[in-house]
């Protein structure tokens, strides 16, 4: 059993060689994000709105809060069981961003917490990796299909 002092709190960051409104854009419609990431979603993100976001071929989904909206810089939202997550735009040389995406606000025992946020620094990273390559290369990785295909529902 795990003992933790603090809550942990999961950092995935990758830089993308395109401008920082083509990326901020990627995130926050449904339109580009259902080429690297969940498979459906109810609507592009606007703040306060409640969204639901699906990945079908595991037969999951999850509703979340859009906290904030910040331009081309910041994305906050919160999803059905509390964690938070901050995505952070920074406008770097030469059309490019860095993305710092932060997830916050695990619950459970310490073993639970653990395992959330191993899961969560796993997911981020692929989310990240698939982002690049879609808007880089034009390339669609199918990561998050492909990370458990066993566990698909048709």
């Amino acid at each position: 059993m795990i003992t933790l002092n603090e809550k942990p709190v999961v950092k995935a960051e990758m830089l993308i060689r395109k401008p920082v409104e083509e990326v901020y854009e990627a995130f926050i419609n449904p339109e580009i994000t259902t080429k690297f990431w969940f498979t459906k979603s109810s609507g592009r993100l606007e703040k306060g709105k409640t969204i639901r976001w699906d990945w079908e071929m595991y037969g999951v989904g999850d509703e979340l809060t859009v906290k904030e909206l910040e331009h081309n810089k910041v994305i906050r939202i919160e999803w059905s069981n509390g964690t938070q997550v901050e995505w952070v735009f920074t406008f770097r040389k030469d059309n490019e961003t860095f993305v710092s995406i932060t997830n916050s606000g695990f619950s459970g025992t310490g073993d639970e917490m653990a395992a959330q946020a191993i899961d969560s620094m796993g997911g981020y990273t692929m989310v990240l990796c698939g982002l690049k390559a879609l808007l880089e290369h034009n390339v669609m990785l199918n990561l998050v299909s492909d990370k458990a295909p066993d566990a698909h529902v048709n």
